[in-house]
């Protein structure tokens, strides 16, 4: 399904999919197939074709890396998860000392903690984490930050939850990016992070968990339910 049908009302179903794209939606909690089940087939490009056991002569899905069929929707789909951490980190002149994010992510590596997602700035950076990894080692990692790098601030900031949006077509539909944030920004959604991918099929937005389902439902409305009405 193009969107958690326990979040959006009947969500429309994916007719057609490409193992990248499934892998981002599968990542961010969509729970169709597991993302490290897509390995092997795709390596091959063999064609997977899902149907409904308890409706199987519907069309189903069919997951295929190089599809030729266009999608009717501008998106993919919509999938999120929610229980992610941020750690902000400041520095005066961070851009000019070699290595200061690196060893950052070092001490995140010494605690095992993967790391989600890190937008940053000139002279600062954000690591977004999952709060389950940090749990019991949050404060002593902000406390070994400061310690040995020395930064001007660090924040931590919790409840957030990560969307993403996915679909090739989007990397040749000027405006997307916008048309997302403006349906979010109608809804008066704050956005506390942003981030696309450097192949243009996934835009991730960070927002308070309490908005989480209110933002699903608005990016699915703005990309597909007003599709269906045009």
């Amino acid at each position: 399904l193009m969107a958690d049908p326990t979040i959006v009302d009947d969500p429309h179903e994916i007719t057609h999919i490409t193992y990248s794209e499934l892998r981002e939606l599968s990542y961010m909690g969509a729970s169709v197939l597991h993302e490290e089940a897509i390995f092997p087939v795709k390596e091959r490009n063999i064609p997977i074709h899902i149907l409904n056991t308890n409706r199987p002569q519907d069309p189903g899905t069919f997951i295929q890396e190089n599809r030729k069929t266009k999608s009717r929707f501008p998106i993919t789909g919509v999938a999120g998860k929610s229980g992610f951490v941020s750690l902000y980190v400041y520095k005066k002149h961070m851009s000019s000392e070699v290595g200061y994010m690196r060893k950052v992510l070092s001490i995140l590596e010494d605690y095992n903690v993967s790391i989600e997602h890190i937008p940053s700035g000139i002279d600062s950076f954000t690591v977004v984490v999952e709060e389950k990894d940090v749990e019991n080692t949050l404060y002593e990692i902000v406390s070994r930050i400061k310690r040995e790098l020395k930064p001007d601030e660090v924040k931590v900031q919790d409840n957030i939850s990560l969307i993403s949006t996915v679909g090739k077509r989007m990397s040749d539909s000027p405006g997307m990016a916008g048309r997302l944030f403006t349906a979010l920004g109608k809804e008066n959604i704050s956005i506390m992070m942003i981030a696309q991918d450097s192949n243009e099929i996934n835009i991730t937005v960070a927002v308070e968990t309490p908005e989480f389902e209110k933002a699903v439902k608005a990016i699915y409305d703005e990309f597909v339910t007003k599709e269906d009405l045009q």
